[in-house]
């Protein structure tokens, strides 16, 4: 009893039933949703998403929060494809790690303003936002690097792989979310983390060293922005400055909340972050499958993620109900 209680009180048991709830209500619309063809269309939309959500899960834990995520994977995009459109020797994979630096970079200065001036890191992130997209703009001449300069070895990581044919791109997404959980839960500066964002003013009594913890957090968030730009040269086969992670850090941060990460910091699991990540791949691919405008998507998009944290809450209320009736 006490093993089912701690299951059906878990946030992500509700965000589990939504998925499911979901997916059957699309399938009796359009059965061709509940196929395999399907389910890797849903996959190739969530990588992204899902790397930028494991950085933003650490951060919004520690107790603050990052808007400039999508301006950092441009940037770190477009360095990586002018790199690769400039200098013909470079090679593909080169670009990786380049991408992941300057996005640690972005994320390190996002950190030390927030740490060096005491300033909110909402207020910071969302200049920076501003800031780091025009960047993106300067750096790149305003102009876009097109398909033929993204190396075919990098665009062959969203394409295929000899397991199953599936993606590399969908491996790499899992593999930082199984490191995520093996550095947040298994190490003493992921606990660390939880432990600051639970209560910032005894994180110091306790040993911690706020200011070194509030720029990794920071520093990581902008490692794996960088590494979701150059997967989205990878997927997308080109770099534009205009819209390359717009409105990435909107989708980054409802995966999170979704998957029960708390505003209020010191709450947040990976598993969480994951089902919120898959509960908005399934969104995005059963909209134009339905055949919802592009004009309304947006509305839809925002309502189902209201939709599922209500019937997260109420899930888990039920569950209490059962387990009490069941204890009487």
């Amino acid at each position: 009893m006490s093993t089912l209680r701690s299951i059906l009180l878990r946030r992500e048991s509700g965000i589990a039933v939504m998925i499911v709830l979901f997916c059957l209500a699309v399938g009796s619309v359009k059965p061709q949703f509940l196929t395999l063809d399907q389910l890797r269309i849903i996959l190739l939309l969530t990588p992204l998403i899902m790397i930028g959500a494991m950085g933003q899960m650490l951060v919004i834990v520690a107790r603050h929060v990052d808007l400039s995520i999508g301006s950092m994977l441009g940037v770190s995009a477009m360095v990586s494809g002018m790199l690769y459109r400039f200098v013909e020797v470079m090679p593909w994979w080169a670009g990786i790690p380049i991408s992941i630096a300057v996005g640690a970079t972005l994320g390190l200065g996002n950190g030390l303003l927030i740490t060096l001036f005491r300033l909110p890191a909402i207020i910071v992130t969302l200049g920076t936002l501003s800031l780091y997209r025009g960047l993106t703009f300067i750096i790149s001449n305003a102009k876009q690097i097109d398909r033929q300069y993204i190396p075919s070895e990098l665009k062959a990581l969203s394409q295929t792989s000899p397991i199953f044919g599936i993606p590399w791109i969908i491996f790499i997404a899992f593999g930082v979310a199984i490191l995520t959980y093996l550095f947040a839960m298994h190490t003493r500066v992921g606990r660390q983390i939880f432990a600051l964002g639970s209560n910032p003013v005894a994180a110091p009594l306790r040993g911690i060293k706020v200011t070194q913890v509030t720029l990794l957090v920071f520093a990581i968030s902008g490692a794996l922005s960088g590494l979701a730009g150059i997967l989205y040269a990878s997927r997308w086969g080109f770099v534009n400055p205009s819209n390359t992670g717009s409105g990435f850090e909107f989708q980054v941060i409802a995966a999170v909340v979704i998957g029960g990460a708390s505003i209020n910091g010191g709450v947040g699991t990976v598993l969480g972050t994951v089902l919120g990540v898959l509960l908005l791949g399934c969104v995005a691919a059963a909209l134009p499958l339905l055949g919802i405008p592009g004009t309304s998507q947006a509305a839809i998009y925002g309502a189902v993620i209201l939709i599922a944290l209500i019937i997260d809450r109420s899930v888990r209320r039920q569950g209490i109900v059962s387990l009490k009736r069941a204890g009487a």
